[in-house]
């Protein structure tokens, strides 16, 4: 089983999320990462969808979705020739002495604290999923409080 990102443009009317999403749930497909956006033509949106399976259901999940009459394009993201980036907002528990030790993670990993209060601070990251993670791990000795991610988002080179 490998990971597969897919970048589906559809057009931009009601209910098509749900059909394109209903597809991949009647097949068996877990969804690990849904992402939604406008494009530059705003009759068109653009799914980002990351999800597990091999080699032969990822061409039939493909050639299903294509076949969606709402879909315009199907593209598989090959990591070596596309770009991945992902949101990550985290909600951290934090004295004086945590808060300078957080800082130091913060500014390697070129985050950015959006928030300070005095019992908690509130960090913002972006990157490669990879890097997110490592960012999560370097964090874990701390109480974290909140987590949130948008999931992945791709564009080829």
């Amino acid at each position: 089983m490998k990971s597969e990102i897919v970048s589906i443009d559809v057009d931009n009317k009601v209910n098509v999320l749900s059909r394109v999403v209903s597809l991949y749930g009647r097949r068996g497909f877990n969804i690990d990462s849904l992402t939604v956006s406008a494009t530059n033509d705003p009759h068109i949106s653009r799914i980002t969808i990351v999800f597990l399976g091999d080699t032969i259901t990822h061409q039939q999940i493909v050639a299903q979705t294509e076949k969606l009459e709402v879909v315009r394009s199907v593209t598989v993201l090959d990591s070596s020739k596309s770009f991945f980036r992902e949101l990550l907002l985290i909600k951290i528990s934090a004295d004086k002495v945590q808060r300078t030790e957080i800082k130091e993670i913060v500014d390697i990993y070129r985050a950015k604290i959006i928030s300070l209060q005095s019992d908690n601070m509130v960090v913002e990251i972006t990157g490669r999923p990879e890097k997110l993670d490592s960012f999560l791990d370097m964090l874990a000795e701390y109480h974290i409080q909140e987590v949130c991610r948008t999931g992945i988002t791709g564009i080829g080179k």
